[in-house]
């Protein structure tokens, strides 16, 4: 993927990806940094990416870093001036965006479902649920690695199964 095409997407989905961190974190300065993170993560894997289905790519990065800065809760313990800004009213997401992010979640997760088993059910925790492969590994009685190869492995095979899609639509 070419710069100026990463530019392209920057441009068309910042606004979505933002107002995923927005909804996800309540806190407009993190939403912001997430959505920094959320393009910079998807440009230092910018070569491993198809080219297919950008804007499900790009909410998932968005999504799962807002995963793991809520998980982060030590670090808004303390009372700051940030926060206090922060737990000002956020804007709306507009409809489409909700739309669109619904529907983007159901065909994942659609898809997640339709693959063979153990990956369904590691897909479905890992890519809709936002679990770790060690909260996985945890309730699956399973070793990290092989968790962490499954998920390697169903994101392969949701790859593909994506690709076969937009093939027939």
């Amino acid at each position: 993927m070419s710069d100026d095409f990463f530019t392209k997407y920057i441009q068309d989905y910042q606004k979505l990806v933002f107002g995923i961190c927005i909804r996800m974190t309540q806190d407009y300065f993190a939403a912001e940094d997430l959505t920094q993170e959320t393009f910079l993560a998807a440009y230092k894997h910018r070569n491993e990416f198809d080219g297919q289905h950008a804007k499900a790519w790009l909410c998932r990065i968005a999504a799962n870093k807002c995963v793991d800065y809520n998980r982060q809760a030590v670090r808004r313990l303390v009372d700051t001036d940030e926060e206090i800004l922060s737990q000002q009213e956020t804007p709306e997401a507009s409809p489409e965006d909700i739309c669109i992010e619904e529907e983007v979640q159901q065909k994942l997760s659609d898809c997640c479902r339709r693959l063979k088993c153990p990956y369904d059910r590691i897909a479905v925790m890992y890519f809709c649920e936002g679990k770790n492969a060690e909260e996985i590994a945890g309730e699956e009685n399973k070793n990290v690695k092989t968790v962490q190869t499954q998920i390697y492995r169903a994101r392969d095979m949701l790859r593909r199964l994506y690709g076969k899609e937009e093939n027939t639509a």
